[in-house]
């Protein structure tokens, strides 16, 4: 496959739609973005970077006024999309094409699979495939500048350059292993999540120190952390930017009915306050308000060391299988997946988390649901 080394602006929609339409007549296409998201909630795309083997195309997505020939590529089930570690890039595109790839494909997904190594970096995956060192000097470049300078194309360029060459040995190996269509099942389902509906409300539950809150407090909480979300996608602003983590806590726990309790809490901006201060009162006033029988209940404690030996008995026996079958532990099952299985067998009824089905299940899941019973039996 030949190796581009001048990469070709793409600046115009006609353009474009020329070459998506050639796109669409290939079997996978590479893919890359360069954003930027430091004073925004929303990624803002800088560039969209395709390789197809002959070429290697900058798509300016400041200069492109139709993006619609590149969304319906995105959603043409005969093209496969090939990224590398693309949770970021799936929501560059949701926010820009409103449309995500599918097929996808996963390089850095694949490799795990594949036995190179546990979320290896693209860099690390083409020098150890192909013996190619790929500089990283521009990452932290501005993406939005125009023009850009040569090292940021070239930089971009690169990046999806060696691409369908890796796509290509990694098929390979995973046929050869019998594990095209795990990695397959994966990646349809990182899609999936990316396009899911995501519930607000739920928001409150990564709070740290939620759990310490009283019912009152939870209630708050809620409240808080679902005006802060909505607040920061209406107004297209970090959430930091808002409230930080550790004032929102404050918050919830203090529940201040005046200005000057707001301001005794450290951390919270004034802009915040003199831009926001009255909702944040009002809502506050709500969870005073809330009657007892309306009241959330308390979120769930940290687990307690007494299931320390259990989770450490699953771990090991997670490692044992992961090494029997060639795969890295953390592909396998995540730490707050052994934590469901504890508070549902706390709870009375071990059940397995919902992620451990078909080839997680053949792989761990009908012999970890045994073992953690076994475990969690004997846990002090």
């Amino acid at each position: 496959m030949h190796i581009p080394t001048e990469p070709i602006w793409v600046d115009d929609d006609q353009t474009l739609h020329t070459l998506c339409q050639r796109w669409a007549q290939q079997a996978a296409i590479a893919v890359d973005t360069e954003f930027m998201r430091s004073d925004t909630f929303y990624p803002i795309a800088g560039l969209i970077q395709v390789g197809d083997g002959q070429g290697c195309y900058l798509i300016d997505p400041k200069a492109i006024s139709d993006f619609t020939p590149l969304a319906e590529l995105w959603r043409n089930p005969k093209v496969t999309k090939v990224l590398h570690a693309c949770s970021e890039d799936l929501e560059v595109f949701s926010v820009l094409l409103n449309a995500l790839p599918q097929p996808l494909f996963d390089t850095q997904v694949a490799a795990a699979f594949a036995g190179c190594g546990y979320s290896l970096g693209y860099a690390a995956l083409v020098r150890d495939l192909l013996a190619i060192e790929i500089p990283k000097g521009e990452t932290r470049s501005d993406w939005l500048a125009r023009p850009l300078s040569k090292a940021q194309t070239e930089y971009a360029a690169l990046d999806v350059a060696h691409l369908l060459i890796v796509y290509g040995k990694l098929l390979r190996l995973l046929k050869e292993q019998g594990r095209l269509d795990w990695v397959l099942a994966e990646c349809y389902a990182q899609v999936e999540a990316a396009a899911g509906p995501l519930d607000l409300a739920q928001a409150y539950t990564k709070v740290g120190l939620g759990w310490k809150l009283p019912p009152r407090g939870v209630a708050a909480l809620q409240s808080l952390c679902l005006w802060r979300e909505q607040e920061a996608r209406a107004c297209n602003i970090p959430r930091n930017r808002l409230l930080k983590e550790q004032p929102l806590y404050e918050l919830a726990r203090r529940l201040p009915d005046d200005y000057n309790g707001m301001r005794r809490i450290e951390g919270i901006p004034k802009r915040t306050l003199a831009d926001h201060g009255d909702q944040l009162l009002g809502l506050l006033q709500v969870a005073r308000d809330l009657p007892e029988d309306q009241l959330p209940p308390r979120m769930p404690a940290p687990l307690g060391r007494e299931y320390g030996t259990a989770i450490k008995a699953m771990k090991a026996w997670v490692r044992e299988r992961a090494e029997a079958v060639g795969l890295p532990p953390e592909l396998l099952i995540r730490k707050k997946e052994y934590e469901y299985l504890v508070r549902t067998y706390a709870a009375g009824q071990i059940e397995l988390p919902a992620r451990l089905t078909g080839w997680r299940y053949e792989v761990i899941g009908k012999g970890l649901l045994e073992v953690a019973s076994n475990a969690l039996g004997g846990k002090s």
